[in-house]
């Protein structure tokens, strides 16, 4: 049941307490009684000694837990591909190198700054060319951090100095080049030049960065005339395959015909020794000849006809002969016209004429051998005489 209920019986926990009858506890009352025992704690007016005692070393403890908690809160490591930038009240201190270190907390403020990785940034957009045509293009920066103070202090934000230095760079390349050379065979160029003209803004800026590369990822035409610069980019591309294709063929063919003109060099310098030996050897002949027709005119020039005839006849298969002592001769093909009789039938009067006058031939050749023979015997007992 409640305790005030109607009735009489008044049961106020606040009342009766102890055996008087007294209220709530006033809040004043309790507040001071609290502040009178933490005084008595810290050694204030009206404590005993040990209360005193007791009240520094609690303030020794705690002074010394929290001078513990100081000093460890001051423990960092500072990466390997970083550098520490200290802060002493604000102000620039001193770098600090890769490893565990420490620094007073509240006094110092340490900024690790990576100088070792490469970062990169891409820009694009839609430019103006010189030749009043509008391009895509998209390129990429490499870059690194190699002064961690002026990267940190030289401007507010280097990332964002850096991006408007990169879209500053792209737009000044581009409006001074054509839009052909962008897009086709001038790429390397403008990235050059985007390049170097990046690195002469940072380094007016003096942000503590440099550049590593400079990518060229993508330069694209607008949409209404894509096709027709993808069939010039195809056309260029077949013209520099065409060109490959000579320079290939003209290394495939220099030194065969290099080859035919040292051959054909080679054949005329054997030609010109060969002609020079035979006319040595002509003169030689002709000398040695001189003296013996000197002692023997007629025999000699007879000797000389005879082996003229003799030469001339062996490399033909034509025959003369000097019917009846006319003064008329007619020549017969004997060879020729017994092959082309021989797979058909011959009269054996026609073939017995014809194996006469071969037999007069042979006997002809003999008549002409002992002719020489007595013109040479002659001729020689004309040298001895």
């Amino acid at each position: 049941m409640a305790w005030n209920e109607p009735g009489g019986n008044n049961n106020d926990p606040w009342k009766n307490k102890g055996g008087k009858n007294q209220g709530p506890p006033d809040l004043d009352e309790v507040f001071k009684n609290l502040m009178g025992k933490f005084g008595k704690l810290g050694g204030g007016n009206g404590g005993s000694s040990d209360g005193k005692g007791l009240g520094s070393i609690g303030i020794a403890v705690i002074a010394g837990i929290l001078l513990i908690a100081w000093g460890f809160s001051g423990i960092y490591t500072i990466r390997e591909a970083e550098r520490g930038v200290v802060l002493r009240f604000g102000e620039f201190s001193h770098f600090v190198e890769p490893g565990l270190q420490w620094k007073p907390t509240f006094i110092d403020t340490v900024k690790p700054v990576d100088v070792q990785t490469v970062r990169s940034m891409p820009s694009s957009g839609s430019m103006l060319t010189e030749d009043e045509n509008v391009v895509r293009v998209e390129m990429e920066v490499q870059y690194r951090i190699t002064e961690p103070y002026k990267y940190s202090f030289a401007v507010t934000s280097p990332e964002e100095s850096l991006s408007q230095a990169f879209d500053s760079a792209i737009r000044y390349v581009v409006g001074h080049s054509k839009m052909d050379s962008v897009l086709t065979a001038g790429r390397e160029s403008a990235r050059q030049a985007v390049r170097d003209e990046l690195s002469s803004i940072i380094e007016s800026y003096d942000m503590g960065l440099s550049i590593v590369d400079m990518n060229f990822k993508d330069a694209r035409p607008p949409e209404e005339v894509k096709e027709a610069f993808d069939d010039a980019i195809a056309a260029q591309e077949d013209e520099q395959r065409f060109i490959n294709e000579a320079e290939a063929y003209s290394r495939e063919i220099e030194p065969r015909a290099r080859g035919q003109v040292n051959r054909m060099a080679q054949d005329a310098q054997a030609y010109k020794e060969r002609v020079a030996l035979e006319a040595q050897g002509e003169i030689a002949r002709f000398e040695e000849l001189l003296p013996q027709y000197k002692a023997a005119p007629e025999v000699t020039r007879s000797r000389i006809y005879l082996e003229t005839l003799e030469e001339v006849y062996s490399n033909t298969s034509k025959i003369l002969v000097d019917t009846q002592g006319t003064g008329n001769m007619m020549y017969l093909p004997l060879d020729k016209i017994l092959d082309r009789q021989s797979g058909s039938t011959v009269p054996a009067n026609i073939r017995s004429t014809l194996e006469g006058l071969r037999n007069q031939d042979t006997s002809s050749d003999s008549i002409s051998n002992n002719s020489r023979g007595s013109s040479r015997g002659s001729s020689s007992r004309t040298g001895r005489n």
